[in-house]
């Protein structure tokens, strides 16, 4: 075969190949090209690779019921890989430039809910449960009925309360906020720092942190989370080295011997699926099973929609193409999340920043999953971030989750008083659980007493009936003698 024939077979197997994977993704179909998808797909990955640092820093931070610890570098790799795989099948099979990851929120019901409560094996067990859950809601059809159940600006203000609980434990981990040790002497239960004064240079940096992370944020630059992250993780090992630093808690910022390394899959397959039933009961497990759905449910819808509004994807009766598909994706990724120890995996609307640089198919998904691939091997570098160096990120998160307060008719009573309780039990009480329960029955209650009984769905009072045997459990069992 001579060069040319050569040359010319070359040149007519590229465009096939090219041509092949643009019909599958429909790239020029959506009005897209190869570059805007990758750069979307990087786009995306540096605005979302966050929560590598954030969720070990969520689930490494707490204890279980009998104080066991998850290990970070272990927890760093499931978070990586379950982004990894999620986001390439959301690419493949939902075809959406929709990134996937830990969600934050579900971490934290995780980690300050579920743990305390149960083994670590138990609580995962629970997510796995959850995502088996949404993924039988979505085939039955019955995700669209739940949605319908609960009010709007009820679902507005749950995110509100989730993001005031982020923000404070992000205060707390920072040691920004401690606990007065003699709290039950006092008149309030917390002080400024650990002396009522902010000491240090750990609490430097994490005020410093806060500063930039707000600046870059009011300046809408694109992954400013991530590049306050960094940032002040570097200060932190320039202080550290030339400080005289007595403790930054759990994490030390010190470069690591090797930058590269082996992951470590050892948290993978750790979960017990029933295991929960025989800690805390049925009705608790039924309760923070639901809750979990609730989280994940409506963030993802929200997430869905609001992604596809912005690559102009939804269809002229403003419908998400393949919602199915993409629905039952995002409820397998809460059993992967599960499944790993990584916390339930969720859509993430950080992915608004790779539409904005163009992406409008799966193929961005592809490029983000690739480079969350590419992180497994560089835990080391990763796990020398220390709390006050990222806790800044959760912070400005409560923010962003709080700006949906905007949505709330504080005029009307009967949304108005669910809301607040909704959003202040939650930080309050350190429980996600106890300020959506107050929220409900607070809504049902209000409800009746207007007359209006029969506007509210008969799942909300089903739930609200469960939050009620919740939260008097106790004069219950005594008045069963099972207490």
């Amino acid at each position: 075969m001579s060069e040319a024939q050569k040359t010319a077979e070359r040149q007519d197997a590229g465009p096939s190949t090219v041509t092949g994977v643009d019909r599958f993704f429909r790239i020029t179909e959506r009005g897209s090209t190869f570059g805007r998808e990758i750069r979307g797909g990087f786009a995306t990955f540096f605005t979302m690779a966050y929560i590598l640092v954030l969720n070990p820093l969520i689930l490494g931070g707490a204890k279980d019921k009998f104080g066991e610890q998850l290990d970070p570098v272990q927890l760093t790799t499931a978070t990586a890989l379950v982004a990894a795989v999620m986001t390439i099948i959301m690419g493949v099979g939902g075809n959406l430039p929709l990134a996937l990851a830990a969600g934050l929120g579900l971490n934290a019901v995780v980690a300050f809910q579920l743990a305390p409560l149960m083994s670590w094996d138990d609580a995962m067990g629970l997510i796995v449960l959850e995502g088996l859950l949404i993924c039988v809601l979505v085939v039955t059809g019955l995700r669209e009925a739940v949605m319908h159940a609960i009010p709007q600006q009820l679902k507005q203000a749950i995110s509100v309360g989730i993001g005031l609980f982020i923000a404070l434990i992000g205060f707390v981990d920072a040691g920004f906020v401690t606990r007065i040790p003699d709290a039950a002497n006092t008149t309030v239960p917390v002080q400024l720092g650990s002396t009522g004064t902010l000491t240090g240079w750990p609490m430097l940096v994490f005020c410093a942190g806060v500063l930039l992370t707000i600046g870059l944020l009011a300046r809408k630059v694109r992954g400013a989370i991530l590049v306050s992250i960094v940032t002040m993780t570097v200060v932190a090992l320039v202080v550290n080295a030339l400080a005289d630093v007595e403790t930054w808690g759990l994490t030390t910022p010190e470069w690591p011997d090797t930058i590269v390394d082996a992951p470590d899959f050892g948290l993978l397959g750790q979960f017990s699926l029933f295991g929960a039933f025989g800690q805390v009961g049925v009705v608790t497990v039924v309760l923070l099973v639901f809750t979990l759905i609730l989280s994940d449910f409506f963030d993802t819808m929200g997430t869905v929609v609001g992604v596809s509004a912005e690559a102009g994807l939804l269809d002229e009766d403003g419908k998400v193409p393949g919602l199915g598909k993409v629905l039952l994706i995002d409820g397998a990724a809460a059993v992967a999340g599960g499944v790993a120890s990584a916390s339930s995996a969720t859509s993430y609307i950080e992915s608004a920043a790779g539409v904005g640089e163009g992406a409008r198919t799966g193929f961005a998904n592809l490029v983000t999953g690739s480079l969350f691939g590419l992180a497994l091997f560089l835990t080391p570098l990763l796990t020398i971030v220390p709390l006050q160096a990222a806790a800044p990120a959760l912070v400005a998160v409560g923010f962003l989750m709080m700006t949906q307060v905007k949505h709330i008719d504080w005029d009307r009573y009967e949304i108005a008083v669910p809301a607040f309780l909704t959003i202040a039990v939650m930080p309050f009480t350190y429980s996600i659980t106890n300020g959506i329960g107050a929220g409900f029955l607070a809504y049902v209650l209000i409800k009746t007493v207007l007359g209006r009984a029969k506007e509210v769905h008969w799942l909300l009072w089903g739930t609200s009936a469960l939050f009620l045997v919740y939260f008097a459990i106790d004069p219950i069992e005594q008045l069963l003698g099972v207490g």
